[in-house]
């Protein structure tokens, strides 16, 4: 396989893992809440490489895990606290891990090749340089074998507890009261969270893990209503912007990871213009077929308010109703015309009348 291959089947690999979680993180109104996991878990790093004195050590993992954890704790403590709010507890907790990492790493981890802009940043062209050597034999790039462990067990989490997650997301008091431990489904999640976040950054950088777990759930759920099909949607936009976004690097000569990053913003622009049912343009069209809705019954109620009345030529004359409904003549024009067309008026000697078809029920 091609090193270009490699790249884009590593990006497509985060980018589905960190889609699955991050579903729920966007329907928990928790989306901050992955970007203060995904800079504070280089504390954890930090702290078992110490311990460790090894950047392959399995307990980095389990560090920055941990430390993930601790962020959810400490923000959800200060939030419960009711001192601060749940943004504000987070931008106390986030800066807070995040500043001893640096000053660990300044401290003590100076020569080491581990420093906040491999974390933020990443450098996917790399990722095929490290290789999975088992056996002398090269079975392909460590990042691809990683991530694809932890797509599967993302994959087999949500398929074992969909139900309670769905559950707890939608309405947590009823969970609690059916017994599905709700705490421990959220501190679940939050490790899921905390896992495929530390898995990915060393390749994408934590900025593009924040990019995937966020930005193509927010773009499905602006497509679908359906939970199922919004965690589909996720993971095909996710991949389909890695790979747009690897070629548009390549096109443009920039970086992989800052490409796929605006890929993802782009593909969510063009889903909140366009989106069918929820998107900007969608908003804008039934609005305006709102306000033409409206506008039409009260010419209505006017047209049948006067009707047979001596002053029905001046009320509903075509040429006069618009200063008595407090109309510009266009609008008030655009209006009749329209009742006219659907047959709902009809014009009689230049007054506007109610059609009998349109006639209340029982009226003369």
């Amino acid at each position: 396989m091609s090193p270009a291959l490699e790249i884009q089947l590593i990006a497509v690999l985060v980018a589905v893992a960190c889609a699955l979680p991050g579903c729920f993180l966007v329907l928990r109104r928790m989306s901050m809440m992955s970007d203060a996991i995904t800079h504070t878990l280089l504390l954890g790093i930090v702290l078992a490489f110490l311990a460790t004195h090894s950047l392959t050590s399995p307990f980095l993992i389990v560090g920055a895990a941990s430390v993930g954890l601790l962020t959810v704790w400490m923000a959800e403590a200060l939030q419960h606290s009711r001192r601060v709010s749940e943004d504000s507890a987070i931008g106390l907790t986030f800066p807070l891990l995040f500043s001893i990492a640096i000053v660990l790493i300044t401290r003590y981890a100076d020569s080491v090749h581990l420093d906040a802009d491999a974390v933020l940043l990443g450098e996917l062209a790399f990722a095929p340089f490290d290789r999975m050597i088992v056996g002398g034999a090269d079975i392909g790039p460590r990042a691809a074998w990683s991530m694809g462990c932890v797509l599967l067990l993302n994959l087999a989490a949500l398929s074992l507890f969909f139900k309670e997650l769905k559950l707890t997301t939608f309405d947590p008091v009823l969970a609690a009261l059916m017994g599905f431990a709700p705490v421990w489904l959220h501190y679940g999640l939050m490790a899921a969270v905390s896992i495929t976040a530390v898995a990915a950054f060393q390749a994408v950088g934590s900025i593009l893990v924040v990019a995937f777990m966020i930005g193509p759930p927010a773009s499905a759920y602006l497509l679908t209503d359906d939970l199922r099909r919004m965690v589909v949607l996720s993971a095909l936009i996710g991949g389909l912007n890695a790979v747009a976004g690897y070629w548009m690097a390549a096109w443009l000569d920039v970086s992989i990871a800052g490409s796929i990053a605006v890929m993802t913003g782009l593909s969510f622009l063009g889903v909140f213009i366009l989106s069918p049912s929820r998107g900007l343009l969608s908003v804008v069209r039934r609005r305006a077929r709102q306000r033409m809705e409206y506008r039409e019954r009260i010419v209505l109620i006017h047209l049948h308010h006067h009707e047979g009345s001596g002053t029905e030529a001046q009320e509903s004359g075509i040429d006069s109703i618009h200063r008595h409904l407090g109309w510009p003549r266009p609008l008030a024009e655009a209006v009749l015309r329209r009742l006219e067309e659907r047959g709902r008026i009809r014009i009689e000697g230049g007054v506007a009348k109610p059609a009998d078809a349109d006639r209340p029920e029982g009226g003369e």
